[in-house]
């Protein structure tokens, strides 16, 4: 089918779906590549307390951080943390300074 006519049916409300490849789709740059990042345990139960406090797993919160919701962008990173130790959020501005 060629795209003309797919948008004519797309702009009908008709379903397009039969002419799709749902099963080959993608989307680039969203793959999923396994990494191993070793911490060391007061890291990890840090994570663990804060995973629990805001009802997420360790790998989201990790994540979280990694998407730009990092506590270093926020005008009060202990507001971000809650009631994550001070020594964590030390230990984080130390090993990922802030660039203006």
């Amino acid at each position: 089918m060629k795209a003309k006519d797919f948008d004519v049916e797309f702009e009908r409300g008709e379903d397009v779906t039969p002419h799709l490849d749902l099963p080959g789709a993608r989307r680039p740059g969203l793959e999923q590549r396994r990494v191993n990042v070793d911490f060391p345990e007061w890291m990890i139960e840090s994570l663990d307390r804060e995973a629990k406090r805001l009802g997420v797993t360790r790998q989201s919160l990790i994540k979280m951080w990694d998407s730009g919701a990092s506590p270093m962008n926020h005008a009060n990173p202990e507001d971000f943390f809650g009631r994550l130790e001070l020594v964590s959020l030390s230990y984080h501005r130390r090993r990922f300074p802030r660039t203006a």
